[in-house]
């Protein structure tokens, strides 16, 4: 149920009563300061827009990530909208609270994607949606919860929770004995070794040495994110922030990867990299991690 399935162009397209998110609905980096940004505001009211205009009276369900991460562009689920656009782009302040109380006018239920960034991973709130001041109906979750083992879950309320009485449901490894101990002893690791407070730490530290390097290279764009929830915006050039092309963004995986890192990457183009590491991973580890991001992109600006 993440918005990364629901809307990958590969596997599916919208469905006759499913809505995108306008592509206009893509986020810019953070505003400098609260009080100059109108960000919230402007998106806020394309959704009403969409509301008003594009979907029926009553929607089934709304879908967002507590900071965008997947790669979907589309939704495929009836009457639902989905926004998960992708970049490690955080939502202006208060967004998501004034999305879902137009959701809710509207009929439907509000579900949040901790897959990625729940289990404490941004540091400040043990789930995302926390950050943000709002309580969803439903809260799909995975990856953190048992430490690389196959699991994931699915919260919802006790009223949403009684309607799966009313039709057949059932899930073939559902409450499988030897993944819920795991689980268990994961949420007893995450507590004991204080992890949460590890990823503000040095989420903290390694944003700031990422700010570095910006200042270092022309082709980095953009540091943004969260704990260890981390974007790094690609661009050909800082005046015209154009992301920079997909070759070009292999070129550098590769050279990290061949120096014994791996990342990802993500974005509307591809363009950003996504540093998610182990949520128990010291300030030394990110240092080292620094180290070789620094020379992949010294070898990729050499070799222009």
């Amino acid at each position: 149920m993440a918005p990364f399935i629901l809307s990958f162009t590969r596997i599916s397209r919208p469905g006759p009563f499913a809505e995108k998110q306008p592509q206009s609905m893509m986020f810019p980096p953070p505003c400098f300061t609260v009080d100059q940004c109108h960000a919230n505001e402007r998106y806020v009211q394309q959704l009403e827009e969409v509301f008003s205009t594009s979907v029926p009276n009553r929607i089934a369900s709304f879908f967002a990530e507590p900071i965008q991460v997947s790669t979907a562009k589309h939704a495929n689920s009836s009457n639902s909208v989905s926004i998960g656009a992708g970049g490690t782009v955080q939502y202006p302040k208060n967004f998501l609270k004034e999305a879902y109380k137009l959701v809710r006018e509207k009929g439907g239920v509000c579900i949040a994607d901790e897959v990625q960034t729940g289990f404490g991973r941004t540091g400040s709130h043990f789930w995302g949606f926390q950050a943000h001041d709002v309580v969803p109906d439903i809260v799909t979750m995975a990856k953190g919860i048992a430490n690389g083992f196959p699991m994931g879950a699915v919260v919802t309320s006790e009223e949403i929770a009684r309607s799966f009485a009313k039709g057949l449901h059932f899930n073939t490894f559902g409450g499988n004995p030897l993944a819920c101990s795991i689980g268990s002893a994961v949420l007893d690791t995450i507590k004991e070794e204080r992890i949460q407070e590890n990823c503000a730490v040095v989420g903290t530290h390694l944003l700031k040495e990422l700010a570095k390097l910006r200042d270092k290279y022309e082709i980095l764009g953009d540091v943004r994110g969260k704990g260890l929830h981390i974007g790094v915006e690609m661009v050909t050039d800082k005046a015209s922030r154009d992301p920079l092309p997909p070759e070009a963004m292999t070129q550098i995986m590769e050279d990290t990867k061949d120096m014994g890192v791996l990342i990802g990457k993500g974005g509307i183009y591809g363009q950003t990299f996504r540093i998610q590491p182990p949520m128990c991973i010291t300030t030394e580890d990110a240092d080292f991690f620094v180290t070789v991001f620094d020379q992949a992109l010294h070898n990729y600006t050499e070799r222009r």
